[in-house]
């Protein structure tokens, strides 16, 4: 049975845990005097699941896999984004990795759901 809500998508939920990690990290006064990197890293973290979201609302697999296309460019963005915040002291060694794991992990499966939505398939959601 397929996912009743975007929600119940292991990819909206690893995005959206990723966010919310980043969210603690940008609320930190190392990350808060540099507020362009703040806005940025948060628009980057934050479209990943909003695009997942989004997409799943929509009823061919087709304009689905478009969203999630872009939800993995984001992801991917994070990734540049932490990488940053490494540099700039705001996160350590083992944060980084740690959170690195996840983007990993979420961007796996986000290319995983892209590739069962191109693979030829009809329908909603199935």
């Amino acid at each position: 049975m397929g996912a009743k809500h975007f929600t119940d998508l292991v990819a909206w939920q690893l995005s959206h845990k990723l966010k919310v990690e980043v969210d603690a990290i940008l609320a930190r006064p190392a990350a808060q005097r540099d507020g362009r990197f703040c806005a940025q890293a948060s628009d980057a973290a934050r479209s990943a699941p909003r695009n997942l979201a989004e997409g799943f609302g929509h009823f061919s697999h087709r304009e689905f896999a478009r969203f999630v296309r872009i939800a993995r460019a984001s992801l991917q963005e994070t990734q540049n984004h932490l990488i940053d915040a490494r540099d700039k002291g705001v996160v350590t060694n083992e944060e980084f990795d740690r959170l690195w794991k996840l983007s990993d992990e979420a961007l796996a499966v986000v290319t995983g759901l892209f590739k069962y939505l191109t693979a030829g398939r009809k329908g909603r959601h199935e």
